[in-house]
């Protein structure tokens, strides 16, 4: 009996030992001296994940693009082509099923133009951009050596403060491109910048390797210009908060530049009537015997005498060579005495070889 009390007492203080320790970890205590270091958090507390897929009908350079921009997001979660005729409010429920928290869809057209869409998924907002000037990294072929899944560090233009629909797209694209403290497959490295600024009411993104801490960089890729058309306020739907006003849709660009083309022969048939038109029927009655007067009679007789002497120089020299040129022609021999010449070189050459 002794020896049971015993082992129950330990038990009991090796439990209370553990809820202490357990209280210490889950609750800091709420005064600490200035002296003491703050705790660090070594935790992965930042759980940012991405769904990043297209829809059907991108091109060959916009899928390229794609896994590029996958390879340099580790946080990211793959899913297959959706269907057009699906409603994006389904995306919503994919990235529940996929327990993302952020969606990155790429939507093509015609097979010319790709759309990107940036969603904060359970509230919003969400923002539909048109990509233009797409360059990826196989067909930069720049040189850097960056390690896969490596932190970035994100560089915005100053112009990104200046109006409330940047501040807006500012906080999507860090909380997009930015890659989770101690994420599992993230290097804990900062080799690359991502820079983004804005110049012509669209966004430039570069992507640059950091070679020396000095400061000195080189590109490594993809290159694109995102040109935004709307800001949403919740997740692929609802109200509008912002709309672009220089936003030109690129089949109305392509639809103004055919516009011109065509209208460029009708310019022509029109400046041809207008020339026609304004021709006057007689011009000035001009005589010419009036300018034999003008200016010093012996002036112009030395002139008249210099031509003529020039005009019979140049008229013997053209006689001259069309005499040169008749004497040095090449007589033809007649046809029936060709036979009997070659007939008497063969004899000639059978005598040399039997000698």
């Amino acid at each position: 009996m002794v020896k049971k009390s015993v082992k129950r007492k330990r038990k009991e203080s090796e439990k209370a030992k553990n809820v202490e320790t357990e209280e210490v970890v889950k609750f800091p205590p709420s005064k600490r001296s200035s002296d003491e270091p703050a705790p660090k958090k070594t935790r992965w507390i930042n759980k940012q994940r991405v769904l990043v897929f297209a829809s059907r009908g991108i091109n060959h350079r916009d899928r390229h693009l794609m896994e590029d921009i996958k390879r340099l997001m580790p946080h990211h979660r793959p899913e297959s082509k959706m269907e057009r005729s699906k409603n994006l409010q389904v995306i919503n429920e994919m990235c529940e099923m996929k327990n993302c928290n952020k969606a990155m869809l790429f939507e093509g057209r015609k097979k010319r133009d790709l759309y990107m869409w940036l969603s904060n998924v359970p509230t919003g907002p969400c923002a539909k951009f048109l990509v233009e000037n797409v360059y990826t990294m196989a067909e930069l072929k720049m040189t850097g050596n960056c390690l896969k899944g490596s932190r970035p560090l994100l560089s915005f233009d100053e112009n990104f403060n200046e109006k409330p629909q940047y501040g807006v797209l500012k906080e999507l694209l860090t909380q997009i491109f930015g890659v989770p403290n101690h994420h599992p497959k993230s290097q804990p490295f900062f080799d690359h910048i991502y820079t983004f600024s804005v110049l012509d009411n669209r966004i430039w993104f570069r992507n640059f390797q950091i070679l020396t801490e000095d400061g000195a960089l080189a590109e490594i890729g993809p290159r694109f210009v995102l040109n935004p058309v709307k800001i949403f306020t919740s997740s692929f739907g609802g109200e509008t908060l912002w709309n672009n006003p220089y936003y030109i849709s690129p089949a109305k660009y392509r639809q103004s530049l055919t516009k011109k083309a065509a209208g460029k022969y009708m310019n022509r048939i029109e400046q041809k009537l207008n020339a026609e038109s304004n021709k006057p029927a007689e011009s000035y009655a001009l005589n010419p015997l009036d300018e034999i007067f003008k200016g010093d009679p012996l002036a112009a007789a030395e002139k008249m005498e210099e031509l003529q002497e020039q005009g019979i120089d140049e008229s013997a020299k053209v006689e001259k060579k069309k005499s040169l040129r008749v004497k040095f022609v090449k007589k033809k021999p007649k046809k029936h005495l060709v036979g009997k010449q070659n007939k008497k070189k063969k004899s000639i050459v059978a005598k040399k070889i039997k000698n």
